[in-house]
């Protein structure tokens, strides 16, 4: 299978630049993973396609301030680092720009001295550094201090509330992106939800840059995805076992929620609870262990993402979705419209 397989044109214009005042009045799609059909709903309208008995299983991740600016220590140079994960106590996996004053050893600086970083470390392969912080205090409340959202490039503008690049539900700090398909969920919408009999379980993965990062090969097959962080509890692997065995849909909302409970199912479908690392990387062909149903956003041509949600509904029926979508000036990726596949 080719990364070609996977392009469809998409104006620039349909890019949501900024969130809508009201995060339920976003636009939604629902799409028929069996036949193809689709709907024009708006995203409040999600709670007419749930069910009593179903589960609906959202990533509880928080994005962190992960965009510092500083200067390396001996010439004054500008530095952007952008942390991607924590490895152990203070040590990140951080990308660097410019990368050519991150050599192994070299020093800097944030915030006249607030906090300080020392490579480690080079990834030649992805291109990454491992940096090593110093500081006095509590490294969450510098960061909040120093620290910028780090939106997407394709947002040119700051967000002038910072919560909006946040779920409503977001609790686990240490994303460097947000599990956008929940940004349309309102603690209202969420309630009407549960009174309907719908069961919520909240997981956690970390989201990386690496669910972002371009394919470059032609050959699908020979992508490999960075690992990213998650934790699944007990109570949540209790409550997504029963549902499944009681004949209840598992619906997940968002890509990074699918590859968590694919990741720690079995064979039979049985979700573990457990935590570590997955880089699972789901394309057509894939068969689900798990997930029934996915809430997800429009995503970009050519990306892991629109091949994840094309192995849950097959590529012509996404490739069709994805070009009236654009016909109809749906609103594409962070802030933009959603889907559901049913």
């Amino acid at each position: 299978m080719k990364k070609q397989d996977f392009y469809f044109e998409l104006p620039e214009e349909l890019i949501a630049q900024h969130p809508l005042k009201n995060r339920e009045e976003s636009r939604l799609m629902i799409l028929d993973k069996e036949n193809g059909e689709i709907e024009h709903r708006k995203f409040k309208d999600i709670i007419n396609y749930l069910n009593p008995g179903d589960c609906l299983v959202l990533n509880d991740t928080r994005v962190i301030p992960a965009r510092l600016f500083g200067k390396r220590k001996d010439t004054g140079g500008k530095i952007e680092f952008l942390l991607l994960t924590r490895l152990e106590d203070d040590k990140w996996e951080i990308l660097v720009k410019p990368g050519k004053r991150a050599k192994i050893g070299t020093e800097f600086v944030f915030g006249d001295g607030l906090l300080e970083a020392k490579i480690l470390g080079i990834n030649r392969e992805s291109g990454t550094r491992i940096a090593e912080f110093k500081y006095d205090g509590i490294f969450e409340e510098i960061l909040d201090r120093l620290g910028k959202m780090p939106l997407p490039p394709y947002i040119k503008k700051e967000l002038d509330d910072k919560e909006r690049y946040q779920t409503v539900y977001s609790k686990n700090e240490g994303s460097a992106a947000a599990p956008t398909a929940g940004l349309h969920f309102t603690h209202e919408l969420l309630e009407k939800i549960e009174k309907k009999g719908i069961e919520i379980v909240y997981i956690t993965l970390h989201v990386g840059l690496g669910t972002f990062r371009p394919v470059k090969v032609e050959n699908i097959k020979e992508h490999k995805m960075h690992s990213e962080y998650y934790e699944v509890s007990k109570k949540a692997a209790e409550t997504i076992n029963r549902i499944k065995e009681s004949g209840g849909r598992i619906i997940s909302v968002g890509t990074t929620t699918t590859r968590t409970l694919e990741s720690v199912a079995d064979d039979n479908g049985k979700v573990k609870a457990q935590k570590g690392w997955t880089d699972i990387f789901i394309y057509p062909g894939y068969k689900f262990k798990v997930v029934d149903n996915l809430i997800t956003n429009f995503h970009l041509p050519e990306s892991t993402l629109i091949m994840l949600v094309s192995a849950l509904t097959g590529r012509k029926n996404i490739l069709n979705a994805y070009n009236v979508a654009v016909k109809e000036n749906y609103r594409f990726f962070s802030f933009g419209d959603a889907m559901f596949i049913k």
